[in-house]
Order: C-alpha cells, then structure tokens, then sequence
C-alpha cells in the first residue's frame, strides 16, 4: 500500500472547502426592511421632486400664454389649454405691435415633457420674428428657417398666426400645416381659412403667403388645435369638423368666454370617460355687435 506524499493534505482540503463554500451568516429580517423602507423614503423624495419640478414647468407655460381673456377695442379673445399630460405642447400668445394684435397659436407634435420643452422655444422665435417684421407669412417663414437650421432633433410644429387690427377689423393670417380657422360672420356664413404653407421644420426653402378677411360685428373668429377634432369617444369615433361647426353655430350669440367653454364643454361630453389622445387648444375672437 503506498503513502501519500504530503500527509494530511486531503484533510486540508476538505478544511479549505468548508471555509470557502460555508454559508454566510443571513441578515435578520429587521435590517432587510429598514434598508427597504430607505429605498422607500428616497423614491418617494425623488417622486416629490420629479411632481414639484414639471408644476412649475407648467406654471412656467401658463405665464408664457395668453391670459384667458383679454380685449382689445370691440374685440374679446377667450382662449384654453387642456394638456394630455403635465405640460402642453400647444402654446397660446398675444403679443401688441405698433399696428395691430399678433394671435400666434402653435402645436408641437407629440406629447408630454418632450413637447412641451419646445413650446418656449417655438414662442420666443415667434416673438423675436414679430418685432422685425408684422407680415403673418413673412413671421412664419423665418420661424420655420430657424428651426430647419437647429442641428438638434427639432419636432415638426403646425402654426395658425395672425394679426388683427382693432380699428377696422383687417385680419392677416398665415396657416403653417394647422387645422383650417374657421370665420363665422353675424349672418351665419361660415368660412374655411387655410392659407399658408407647410408644417415647420420640413423644408428651410418653404413659402407662406397671407390669407386675410374683416371681423365684422358680431362676427367670430375661432381657431383650435387638432386635439379638439381629434378627440375620441367611446365608439372611437372622432369629434371631427362637422361637430366643431356644429357647436360653433350653437354658440355664436354668446360672448366670446361662454363660447369658448361651450364647444369646450360638448368636446369633453363627447368623448365622455375616454381619456384625451392629444393636446386641446381653442381660441375665440368675437367682434362686438355694436
């Protein structure tokens, strides 16, 4: 029988391996939830955080659109914005110019923070267009350049711009890939307006004329996000324009705020529980009867 050459080795291994895979000592039920109720606290702290941050995004936005209802001469511009998520991305501005009023209604495509981010940028190009030049067409033109030359990833973006002024009623306007406005005289003839050009940021090189018409007395201007036509009811079926002109009709003896929230109120009746797939915008011009 031979003899091992290194006595007690095998014994030592054996004390080696029990060393190595021996179980370590499991941490009591205490600890493990206490350092759960720390991941806890912190997620919650950051949630907090994350909730505090996008309510002043939004209140940010808010100061940056127009108040709900403002008058300039005989004209009243009632206007709202339903976001889908915490921060819109339409944006609503009415800024005063040495010859006029300049309305600028913009719909960032997509949703959410993302869209919402831009809406700021969008408006401050329009505002800083605005104090060079007072053609609708030519604002929007050099908006749509400034943002086709960004490097960065920039959203396409649709834009009903217009200048009203006060003293005869004269609106020019220029449609950038937005819904059609829609011009409801006191007589009830109704009008389609959409002259313009393409959506922004598809093509630098893109021309926008003007379309322009009088606001008589009594007569309405109202124009909208597509969020409004868009909306879904239970059935899935869109509010569409017919309905929009449908309301419009309805309302038209009303001042411009309980017109605004009378076609608000139909749109949210219609689609009932279904929860909003977009953005909604609406803004009312009405020229008083007298």
């Amino acid at each position: 029988m031979s003899q091992s050459l290194f006595p007690g080795s095998l014994g030592a291994k054996r004390a080696l391996d029990t060393s190595v895979y021996a179980p370590r000592p499991k941490r009591s039920s205490k600890s493990r939830r206490e350092e759960l109720e720390i991941k806890l606290a912190t997620l919650q702290q950051d949630y907090a955080e994350l909730h505090t941050a996008i309510f002043e995004a939004a209140q940010v936005h808010r100061r940056l659109c127009a108040p709900r209802l403002v008058r300039h001469g005989g004209f009243e511009i009632a206007s709202e914005i339903f976001a889908v998520r915490h921060l819109p991305g339409d944006f609503f501005t009415v800024e005063e110019t040495n010859d006029g009023v300049l309305l600028a209604l913009g719909d960032i495509c997509g949703k959410g923070l993302a869209a919402g981010m831009w809406t700021t940028h969008l408006a401050g190009l329009v505002g800083a267009h605005a104090r060079v030049t007072a053609e609708p067409a030519a604002i929007v033109a050099e908006v749509n350049q400034d943002i086709c030359a960004m490097t960065s990833a920039v959203p396409l973006a649709s834009m009903f711009l217009a200048k009203l002024d006060p003293r005869t009623g004269v609106v020019k306007y220029s449609s950038a890939g937005h819904p059609p406005a829609l011009r409801l005289r006191a007589n009830g003839e109704l009008e389609s307006l959409s002259e313009g050009g393409l959506l922004l940021g598809v093509i630098p090189e893109a021309s926008y004329v003007n379309g322009s018409f009088t606001l008589g007395a009594g007569d309405v201007l109202m124009f909208y996000s597509d969020g409004i036509t868009e909306s879904l009811n239970s059935a899935g079926e869109e509010f569409g324009y017919a309905r929009l002109e449908q309301q419009l009709r309805r309302a038209q003896a009303a001042s411009a705020d309980t017109m605004l929230f009378s076609i608000l109120g139909a749109v949210q009746d219609f689609a009932a529980t279904r929860t909003l797939v977009d953005d909604m915008s609406l803004v009312i011009v009405r020229r008083d009867r007298t």
